[in-house]
């Protein structure tokens, strides 16, 4: 008679006559170690729920309230049907059904991105992703043609990006870091190297904001350089941009795709840590138009074809629905609110007002305690955590 209640795993190894996979015949991307660092950080987080995390960028709990999802989904409906003009059918499905593969919040995404970054672009070059992992992997592997294809990143770099263009078989050149995460100079240097020798680089990936996990962002006057540098060396830039809105000058500066007056720039963006990392709702703004034989549209529909053979559309309903509540109702601290909470809290977490911010933002020593006792800096892990 068989045993009740859930089987046991399997921890004594193969059973005879069981099929055994040797690691080196899978895609060799897979024997890479860092492919488990988002593992380690969401584990180290739920071992320790009551600590303060600096690993993975996690919002603060006390604010979730399981009842806001059913309000915001009945409010989305209203939307869909006061402001759009939908049939309480067609809306219906739009929750339901398989939907728009670039998602069906991107004129609410759009029109935050005009309110709170400045940033004014068609809702038609926004791909809606499942955080915005999901769309540096459908970044790197659009822009990835051939062998000689390489995109370039400060060293260290964002373990989601390297290991985003690892699967997508695109390599990463470092750069070295300045003051400032980006030595502008050892871009253009790495740039000719690299054609010299047959290589052909494609993109340059940063994070111009609270940068991880070097912690330092970029100037204005910074942000402008780049944006000329990518300009001489035929590059494009991607703009990751999950932090932006955390600022902790007195006047956030503007995102790089803001300054963008060439279309140079794929920006990146998530409502992982300015809403919930559960809803796994990201963005790509594509705005390149792409040349072919009788047109081939915007840069951004590719990426939303890759997005069809992997995970179709956009994720649950709570995901868009959220999003759209957030951007539409502006629920949480308003954007200028944002740097003076943000101070405060980090005050509040340093145990003392007057201790200086950047006591916090000081790199953890490898073995360092940084939360609940047993807790420690994973090597190479600075003050922020995932992009999401």
């Amino acid at each position: 008679m068989p045993a009740h209640g859930p089987s046991q795993p399997d921890t004594e190894g193969p059973r005879p006559g069981s099929v055994t996979l040797p690691l080196h015949t899978l895609h060799h991307s897979l024997s890479d170690p860092s492919l488990e660092s988002m593992n380690v950080l969401n584990e180290a987080s739920r071992q320790y729920p009551d600590a303060i995390s600096f690993a993975a960028g996690r919002p603060y709990e006390e604010l979730f309230d399981i009842a806001q999802v059913h309000r915001h989904l009945e409010e989305f409906c209203r939307y869909l049907e006061a402001d759009r003009g939908w049939h309480p059918a067609q809306a219906r499905r739009a929750i339901f059904q398989y939907g728009r593969t670039k998602g069906i919040v991107h004129n609410l995404v759009a029109a935050t991105l005009a309110q709170d970054e400045r940033m004014r672009v068609d809702p038609e070059v926004i791909v809606m992703t499942i955080g915005c992992q999901e769309g540096l992997f459908l970044v790197a592997r659009a822009l990835r043609t051939d062998a000689r294809g390489v995109a370039l990143a400060v060293a260290p770099t964002y373990v989601g990006f390297a290991g985003a263009a690892r699967l997508a078989e695109l390599p990463v050149l470092p750069l070295r870091a300045g003051p400032e995460s980006i030595g502008l100079d050892d871009l253009v240097r790495t740039v000719r190297r690299a054609r010299k020798v047959g290589l052909r680089p494609r993109a340059c990936y940063l994070v111009p904001d609270l940068a991880n996990p070097l912690g330092i962002g970029l100037s204005v006057l910074t942000r402008r350089a780049l944006l000329a540098a990518a300009a001489e060396c035929d590059l494009l830039i991607l703009d990751d941009n999950p932090f932006g809105l955390f600022s902790l000058l007195s006047e956030r500066p503007p995102t790089l795709k803001a300054l963008d007056s060439e279309r140079r720039v794929i920006h990146l963006g998530s409502f992982a840590q300015t809403a919930f990392p559960g809803a796994r709702v990201g963005y790509v703004i594509a705005d390149q138009a792409l040349s072919a034989d009788g047109g081939a549209g915007l840069l951004a529909d590719r990426p939303a074809a890759i997005k069809s053979m992997i995970t179709v559309n956009i994720s649950s309903p709570t995901g868009q629905i959220e999003t759209a509540l957030t951007c539409r109702t502006a629920q949480y601290a308003p954007a200028a609110e944002l740097p003076g909470r943000l101070r405060g809290t980090l005050t509040t977490m340093a145990g003392d007002p007057d201790r200086p911010l950047s006591a916090l933002t000081r790199f953890p020593e490898p073995g360092s305690r940084t939360g609940a006792p047993g807790t420690t800096a994973p090597p190479g892990n600075g003050t922020w955590g995932g992009a999401g």
